[in-house]
């Protein structure tokens, strides 16, 4: 068994609902059917069509969406579908049958970008890497993570925080980053060319919506937040981090995570990742934005922001 699971995720479009998996089901290609025909390639896509409600499929990345007819509504059978799918792809079912060749000569280009952390680099690649974030502090803890574990052999390679489409490489003093950023750039750009695995497929990922503890050590996890088993303060927290914060954060290499609220001391504890953790700015950062948006926010709920480096 494979262990997908996938996940219903409503959409802007009344008519199309994404099912989410917790894998990659392509990589670095976009698919579009709008009948069975056209879907020649993809297994899955032609079985979906043997459903009369099904009007266009969609296959990208780690997600298939499907805009439906109006014969029925989705809340009637979305649960269905998205059991359908599971089913197929926890059975070894192809999503889309590739040419080897044609895929490995997709270009990669990867390009590196400072940080507001002096000791960070940031690597960028026009293509999705992983799913969720990781970081690991040393080649021990990237057992599940090929990409890091090549990195560390490099001497002056610290820690190494992968997400989405970027590897940000914490160093030593031993080096400076005019030396040894083309060497790196290379190096990650020819993994991912010849089709490497950047992370093992259960390396990160979780359901249960809990925290790494701060005092584990190992990959640490961006889980997908089950935040029905907080309170409504940190509920309100965890949704300010990920539409306000998150993304900044992430333009700089870094990831922040929420791990817990006193609600006596009227305190958010949350934890820096990547460029973030130990980053010299990253205490003003604290002060002045988060903690700030915070109190604007959530009045009389939150007045200090405490962080802890992943």
């Amino acid at each position: 068994m494979e262990n997908y699971e996938i996940n219903i995720q409503h959409t802007t479009e009344s008519q199309i609902v994404k099912f989410e998996a917790n894998k990659f089901l392509t990589k670095h290609e976009n698919f579009e059917f709008k009948n069975i025909d056209e879907a020649a390639k993809s297994p899955i896509a032609q079985q979906l069509f043997y459903l009369p409600f099904v009007k266009t499929v969609y296959i990208s990345q780690n997600f298939i969406a499907i805009e439906k007819y109006d014969i029925v509504e989705w809340p009637e059978v979305e649960q269905e579908v998205a059991e359908q799918i599971e089913t197929y792809l926890n059975k070894g079912g192809i999503v889309i049958k590739s040419d080897d060749a044609e895929q490995k000569n997709i270009p990669v280009t990867v390009y590196a970008e400072s940080t507001p952390n002096p000791k960070v680099m940031k690597f960028v690649a026009n293509r999705k890497l992983v799913l969720h974030a990781a970081e690991f502090k040393n080649i021990d803890d990237a057992k599940d993570s090929p990409l890091a574990q090549q990195l560390f052999h490099f001497p002056f390679v610290k820690e190494v925080f992968i997400d989405e489409n970027y590897v940000s490489i914490n160093k030593y003093d031993v080096a400076n980053w005019e030396e040894i950023t083309m060497e790196l750039r290379e190096f990650i750009r020819n993994f991912i060319q010849e089709g490497n695995s950047v992370l093992n497929n259960d390396a990160v990922t979780t359901s249960t919506g809990e925290q790494k503890s701060t005092e584990n050590t190992g990959a640490a996890p961006k889980p997908q937040i089950n935040i029905d088993h907080l309170d409504d303060t940190s509920q309100q927290v965890v949704a300010i981090l990920e539409e306000y914060i998150k993304p900044a954060v992430a333009s700089d290499g870094g990831n922040i995570l929420f791990d817990s609220y006193n609600e006596e001391t009227r305190t958010v504890k949350v934890i820096l990742q990547g460029a973030c953790s130990g980053c010299p700015s990253s205490t003003m950062t604290l002060k002045s934005g988060i903690e700030t948006m915070l109190r604007d926010m959530l009045k009389g709920k939150v007045d200090y922001v405490e962080a802890v480096n992943g």
